[in-house]
């Protein structure tokens, strides 16, 4: 294919990735699980190989709900949504900001006591689609131990970028950044 994609292999699937500039020197390849349903199973069967044991999921919203939702099934353990908003349900909750490369703004996200709450002295296993800069994973971090969970690991499908070279997260592929 062009150099418009980027060819992954990744869990004994293969996928194009489409490239974006996320600025006048740099593209990403972007990884979407959404829709992609074997995909979605595959990396969670693979990331579920990897991963130490763990009481419960928690992830950010959005993309990787279905990931969240797939390695949740087939553990049986439950999975948690850190949200980018705060919703009517959500009890008291706690906010962490961060600076993600793909949203390229500052991001809150929340987590309220109806979930957090669960969290305290349990076994945590931080869940995202893509760990780049590590931003994202800072807030969920931050937000599992304001409620006294216990992180056991940092997992996602792809390490893009340096975040390949961190030995504090457990993924299945590398993916590159693009610069121009």
């Amino acid at each position: 294919m062009s150099e418009e994609f980027y060819t992954l292999k990744i869990a004994g699937v293969e996928r194009q990735l489409k490239r974006f500039a996320v600025s006048d020197s740099l593209d990403i390849a972007a990884f979407i699980l959404f829709g992609d349903v074997e995909l979605t199973e595959a990396c969670a069967k693979a990331l579920l190989d990897k991963c130490p044991e763990f009481d419960y999921i928690v992830t950010p919203e959005a993309k990787s709900i279905p990931l969240a939702y797939e390695m949740s099934r087939i553990s049986g353990k439950k999975y948690i949504v850190a949200r980018k908003a705060v919703k009517v349900y959500m009890d008291n909750p706690i906010e962490y900001t961060v600076r993600s490369i793909t949203t390229q703004k500052e991001q809150t996200l929340y987590l309220g006591h109806e979930d957090g709450d669960l969290l305290k002295d349990k076994k945590i296993l931080i869940l995202d689609d893509v760990i780049s800069t590590g931003e994202s994973l800072k807030a969920v971090i931050g937000l599992v131990e304001a409620f006294g969970g216990n992180i056991v690991a940092s997992v996602a499908p792809l390490a893009e970028g340096d975040a390949a070279d961190r030995t504090d997260i457990v993924f299945l592929e590398k993916l590159p950044l693009f610069f121009k």
